[in-house]
């Protein structure tokens, strides 16, 4: 795949729906409706026929192996809104609770639905992203059997917190600090792109295609 040369047509549409993102922002818009630009740019540049892309639980977003919901989640995302900078993680300080949630939502769709088939885990305030390949949360976190123990203590409220921020500070940040260093992403930030996406000459498109890929 990353060999391969994208159709000039996918990237037209790649661009025109990137840019209706970027449009689209508003820093203080509830994240309810950050979540819905995240979730039309994706659906609406690759995966309408394909895979179902929406809410799933408490989970933000969820990409589907399949065209329906009841198709296996592959990729988990957490969407935040750009003004929320004390949930969104940075590459200084990842124990935040976006990625506290992340753990959380991930130990369920692993743990409680037995789903082997996540492929991604992402942080986004649309303009960074943050992507973690399942592997390290399967390592770090789904065989850590003192972590899913607790976790399935918590599900079945025999802890003696029982609402999610009590996992998040007493569970997820212990788990998270002590794998911290374990935990490599691949980051972007649209800003670096703008320049080539809003500019007419096909020829700066180059430098979008490994975006394109990646996304």
């Amino acid at each position: 795949y990353l060999g391969m040369k994208p159709e000039r047509n996918n990237i037209e549409i790649f661009k025109k729906n990137l840019i209706r993102l970027l449009n689209s922002v508003d820093e203080i818009e509830r994240e309810e409706n950050q979540k819905n630009h995240i979730r039309d740019f994706l659906r609406d540049t690759f995966y309408r026929d394909t895979n179902e892309i929406n809410t799933k639980d408490t989970i933000d977003l969820a990409i589907h192996l399949g065209s329906s919901n009841k198709d296996k989640v592959g990729v988990i995302i957490e969407a935040k809104r750009p003004s929320n900078k004390i949930e969104m993680i940075t590459k200084e300080n990842l124990n935040v609770k976006s990625l506290q949630e992340l753990v959380l939502y991930y130990l369920r769709e692993r743990i409680i639905n037995n789903n082997l088939e996540i492929k991604n885990l992402i942080i986004t305030n649309v303009y960074e992203w943050y992507i973690f390949d399942s592997i390290l949360f399967e390592k770090n976190f789904a065989q850590n059997k003192e972590l899913v123990k607790l976790f399935i203590d918590f599900e079945e409220k025999r802890l003696s917190g029982k609402d999610t921020s009590f996992f998040y500070t007493e569970i997820a940040y212990k788990f998270i600090e002590e794998n911290i260093d374990n935990l490599q992403y691949t980051y972007f930030h649209i800003n670096d792109y703008e320049v080539a996406l809003r500019n007419t000459d096909n020829k700066d498109d180059t430098i979008l295609i490994s975006l394109y890929k990646l996304l």
